[in-house]
């Protein structure tokens, strides 16, 4: 960890040396407040600094306010020609400041990792910095080469519940509409591991490893038979059906149930898995439409308007098995009220706009199935 309080020394040499300067050309007066460019209440050092005014922040914060203070004074009786050689030294020490590249500090936080020595907090923040750093998708294509990808997905069978959640959270951002890093992560075998996460008593736990395995198999057929095979729709059918679920695992289920039916849909010869088509299933997609929550109903209806979509997928299910019209009746009637509140009048037309879409499929589908009925009915 000693490059860390380098780091920091640097900085706060940096910010002692520009202060003067900064008093100057900012109008920094005789009571200057320096409350304002404190740091905030979660250190920005622990993930990462993206600027380098979070580097003069954190430094502020980590100062003597008193001797800043002080300093800012002073610099208002410096002469033009002792302010035009501050400002030399500062280009000087800008010119020597080497600050590691991303590579080097995963390579740090890596190096953290496999350190069984370091602390719970110490493993905790080199997780948040690689989390950090796979923001870039240029970090993000980096991590197997310098083996970062192997000890995150190792890390998910950790007995310490916040690393698997950090681990599962780094890998979904990692591999999101990332096909190199989806295929990395894959042959690792990390899928089973966060699917079995989902399953977690601990929400954060479960939503992050939910998140995750959407993202990796998000446009990525290999990652969807994988799915598909451990009797992934099982794990989203106990989250829809179970109302006991926290609600965000239920959103994100609904939005992977979506996701899946648009990529069948973009796959015209691929056979359709079973699952889209069980009645049961499709049920427990329908009955999120009658939630209260807005969000979860615009996230069940978009998922029902891919379903309807599907070749396999009958409307007389939806109809007499899943009651999908007497659910979108209600919805109808719920966003009526609401078009009259004004903080979510917007959002309800949006709702209802796509209720009405919604309901021209069911129709057009309920006319193709029973053209297509008449058909079988005179074959015979």
């Amino acid at each position: 960890m000693n490059w860390r309080s380098t780091f920091v020394a640097t900085i706060c040499i940096f910010f002692h040396l520009t202060l003067p300067v900064l008093a100057e050309t900012s109008g920094l007066k005789d009571e200057p407040d320096l409350s304002r460019a404190i740091a905030p209440e979660n250190d920005e050092f622990d993930g990462g600094f993206s600027s380098l005014e979070g580097m003069l922040q954190w430094a502020i914060s980590h100062s003597d306010h008193a001797k800043l203070r002080n300093t800012a004074q002073n610099s208002q009786h410096l002469s033009a020609s002792d302010l035009k050689k501050r400002q030399g030294d500062i280009k000087e020490l800008m010119n020597q400041l080497k600050v590691p590249s991303d590579a080097q500090l995963m390579q740090i936080a890596l190096n953290d990792l496999n350190n069984a020595s370091i602390s719970s907090e110490e493993r905790h923040r080199a997780l948040e910095e690689i989390l950090v750093f796979v923001e870039s998708i240029d970090n993000a294509n980096d991590l197997h080469k310098l083996g970062v990808l192997t000890v995150i997905v190792q890390a998910l069978e950790s007995s310490d519940n916040e690393t698997r959640m950090r681990s599962a959270w780094i890998l979904g951002k990692a591999s999101q509409n990332n096909p190199i890093v989806q295929k990395q992560i894959l042959n690792l075998g990390a899928l089973a591991k966060l699917m079995e996460m989902v399953n977690s008593n601990g929400v954060e736990e479960a939503s992050k490893a939910l998140y995750a395995v959407s993202a990796l198999i998000r446009n990525n057929l290999d990652g969807q038979e994988l799915f598909y095979a451990k009797s992934g729709e099982l794990i989203l059918q106990g989250i829809l059906s179970n109302s006991n679920t926290d609600v965000r695992l239920r959103k994100k289920s609904a939005f992977l149930v979506a996701d899946l039916a648009v990529s069948q849909l973009e796959s015209e010869n691929k056979e359709e898995p079973s699952f889209f088509s069980n009645p049961f299933f499709m049920r427990s997609v329908v009955e999120l439409v009658k939630s209260s929550d807005l969000d979860l109903q615009e996230k069940a209806l978009i998922a029902v308007k891919s379903l309807l979509q599907l070749r396999t997928t009958k409307a007389s299910d939806f109809k007499d098995f899943c009651g999908l019209d007497g659910a979108l009746e209600g919805m109808r009637e719920g966003l009526k009220q609401l078009m009259a509140v004004e903080n979510v009048s917007d959002f309800a037309r949006d709702l209802e706009n796509l209720l009405i879409e919604v309901e021209l499929i069911f129709q057009r589908k309920l006319q193709q199935d029973a053209v297509s009925g008449g058909h079988d009915y005179l074959a015979r």
